[in-house]
């Protein structure tokens, strides 16, 4: 527990006050002033410039410490949001390890001192490294949920999953429950409803805490939640229990926190709990209530103060004395005292240390050990028929991994099965996998891109190896968020406690008439500028068998992307090269020697590509094709040899002209090859992000074969 010194006063034995008994109310007591005095203290650090961020709990104590006498550290599993520094300090994070945190030092358990003050995460504890992204931990929450369930139904994946890297942190109790909290504010974020969503779907055992103090910084609660208040408004959701308590009174806290956790442990669904808290200190110091605040309405949070009602109660109910009260008060005051004095002078992170944990120390994707030969067998498979297939090895190998996304599954209806064939995807990629590993493992779910993501994180978390699909490219954009602040960054932002190998399956690319301007979207670059994602790209089914089996089998990110376009082309079919067959993440395939140019390419190109290197051959022109596959990493070695063989290269790509991927590929070549080249290096692309929908205007947009013709020959004629 937080507490390192124990109250000096004799036991009494008196009864209980509210349900409450003696020793209780002083350990609450205890941990609220001691939340306080840590709010305190970091304001008078920033004040000196000996921090640089403070962000308080002032005023929260009450519920958040109440709401730490009914989940148990290590079993139940968190994510708090930065105004539960009580809550922590019940669990077991000491005042040294706040500190640590705000200073920014190295020692610093949360994040390694990469983050701001009240981040949390401790991995002993099963805190869930939190971002400051507002509202992202709702979904997150809901996929480790998940999980919980999960593993109550399938003890072979938690004993996979701890044997994984990280596995040390992999745990399952049969009655646990996730607890997630946010401000008023953070409810009118899309990934609330959606989490509130799923969670009463699946009747989850999660519990919502919203600490409701009235402001979303100087947003008031009237602006920001119709009808002022957000458990009016979520009481329709089925199978959701809801209680509206004033959460600076720690009896009636105690209540529903009590109710609350009984209704999730029992497996009846999600709960959440509307508290009506104070904020007595601005936002964080980088604001001013003053200015949005009146007189009054800080005079009337004074008065709600739950420190001071508390003591008060202690008083009059005879548990403490005045004395006693500022004895207990001065001990705190000597240990967060001390503390900050050891987190003065503790020792900062190295520079080079920013480098460290961007990607999985254990599991190099790129290495040799990702090198296998295939055993090729049966009739040939499409790139979209690889796909399943492969996902169903590795489904048959690994019974953590879950598949899920929107009309992924065969049919949601299980006894619609008996009758239909089933959908497996719009483009038939997840066919059969549900019929074959069960609804628990292949499932729909909600049309909402942000939540399948931020889900799939949460499962990652627990452990879980989850495959989700974005149906389309051009529908990535609402789990932006979740992608870049959350799924990137989960391993670096926590410094190596926490990870999220999620393999996100995304269908890409032009090519089809009739797909118009959102149905036919490049963006890989805006991606590949993500630290901490791998992306890939294949070109033939082959390559798609060990690539996607690399992307399951690595313990990082992956943004797998399939060209719809090549998805039942002929020409790059292949036969089943086996269950253990991989290729490593940043290797390049040659496609074709050749003597006079080379062409970089990745994707639809790459066809194209070998059509006009053939109608060149008879031109007696010879050209060297190099496929990427791996975008990022990306296979620098192999485009260096290329250029220095030919002295010539263009840079083919679907993505656009200026700013797009192979702009990039372009740029290094010329800063770092230039004395290689006999002509300057030449870009075909696609004009701008509107796509072919009319087949006459696709050979103005997108590249084709004959203008990788024409290219080569300019290049030739320099």
């Amino acid at each position: 527990m937080a507490s390192q010194t124990r109250v000096k006063v004799e036991k009494l034995d008196a009864p209980k006050v509210h349900g409450l008994d003696h020793e209780t109310l002083i350990r609450l007591y205890r941990t609220m002033y001691l939340s306080r005095r840590l709010d305190d203290r970091e304001i008078q650090l920033k004040r000196q410039n000996k921090i640089y961020f403070q962000i308080s709990s002032a005023g929260h104590e009450a519920i958040t410490g109440v709401m730490g006498l009914f989940l148990r550290p290590s079993v139940d599993w968190f994510y708090p949001y930065y105004r539960d520094r009580a809550l922590c300090l019940m669990l077991g994070v000491t005042p040294l390890e706040n500190l640590l945190a705000a200073v920014g030092a190295k020692d610093d358990l949360s994040s390694g001192g990469r983050q701001m003050p009240s981040h949390w995460g401790h991995a002993k504890w099963n805190i869930v490294s939190k971002s400051s992204c507002t509202g992202t931990q709702f979904v997150q929450a809901v996929g480790a949920a998940e999980a919980t369930l999960y593993y109550e139904g399938r003890p072979k994946a938690l004993s996979q999953a701890k044997k994984a890297p990280l596995g040390e942190h992999v745990s399952h109790e049969p009655d646990e429950i996730v607890y997630v909290s946010g401000g008023d504010g953070s409810t009118s974020e899309g990934e609330f409803w959606e989490s509130l969503n799923v969670a009463c779907l699946k009747k989850l055992p999660l519990l919502y805490l919203i600490e409701d103090n009235g402001y979303a910084i100087s947003v008031p609660v009237e602006v920001q939640t119709a009808g002022g208040s957000i458990s009016k408004l979520v009481r329709g959701f089925p199978g959701l229990h809801v209680a509206e308590v004033d959460g600076t009174d720690p009896f009636e806290s105690y209540s529903a926190c009590k109710e609350a956790v009984e209704y999730c442990r029992e497996r009846r669904g999600p709960a959440l709990i509307h508290a009506h808290v104070t904020r007595p200190y601005s936002h964080s110091l980088s604001d001013d209530e003053k200015l949005y605040k009146s007189a009054d309405e800080r005079e009337e949070e004074a008065r709600r103060d739950p420190l001071s009602k508390l003591a008060l109660v202690l008083v009059r109910e005879g548990v403490l004395d005045q004395k006693q009260i500022e004895s207990l008060e001065g001990e705190i005051d000597n240990e967060v005292r001390e503390a900050a004095d050891q987190a003065l002078v503790a020792e900062e992170p190295s520079v080079d240390s920013i480098r460290t944990n961007v990607y999985s120390p254990d599991v190099d994707p790129s290495s040799a050990a990702f090198e296998a030969q295939p055993h090729l067998h049966g009739a040939p498979k499409t790139m979209v028929e690889m796909v399943a297939a492969t996902l169903s090895d590795e489904m048959a190998r690994d019974e953590r991994i879950t598949i899920f996304g929107e009309d992924v599954a065969d049919a949601s209806r299980e006894d619609n099965l008996k009758q239909v064939k089933g959908k497996g995807g719009v483009f038939k990629a997840t066919a059969g996998l549900q019929r074959k590993y069960g609804n628990d493992r292949v499932f729909n779910s909600p049309l909402a891109e942000a939540s399948i993501v931020g889900r799939a994180i949460g499962m990652a978390t627990r452990g879980l190896k989850p495959v989700a699909e974005i149906q389309f490219f051009d529908y990535i954009w609402p789990a932006m968020m979740q992608i870049r602040d959350e799924l990137c960054v989960m391993r670096w932002r926590s410094n190596g406690a926490f990870k999220a190998p999620v393999v996100l399956r995304v269908p890409i690319g032009g090519y089809l008439t009739g797909g118009g301007v959102y149905h036919s979207q490049s963006g890989e670059s805006i991606f590949t500028h993500c630290p901490g994602l791998r992306v890939v790209m294949p070109s033939t089914a082959l390559d798609v068998a060990g690539l996607l089996r690399t992307a399951i089998r690595c313990d990082d990110p992956v943004l797998f992307l399939e060209h719809k376009h090549l998805y039942r082309q002929p020409y790059n079919r292949s036969e089943n090269p086996g269950p253990d067959f991989t290729i490593p993440f940043g290797k390049a395939r040659t496609v074709k020697e050749g003597a006079d140019v080379s062409i970089i390419t990745y994707g639809a190109l790459v066809h194209r590509t070998e059509v006009a290197a053939a109608q060149l051959e008879r031109e007696g022109i010879s050209v060297e094709i190099v496929d990427l596959r791996s975008l990022s990493p990306y296979d620098w070695e192999a485009i260096a040899a290329t250029v220095r063989k030919t002295h010539r290269v263009i840079v083919a790509y679907e993505d656009m002209l200026s700013w797009g991927y192979g702009a990039e590929i372009a740029a290094r070549i010329a800063d770092e090859l230039f004395e290689e080249l006999d002509a300057p290096v030449k870009r075909v692309a696609a004009m701008d992000t509107f796509c072919a929908y009319q087949p006459k205007l696709e050979d103005v947009i997108l590249p084709q074969t004959s203008h990788i013709t024409v290219a080569v020959k300019q290049l030739l004629e320099y």
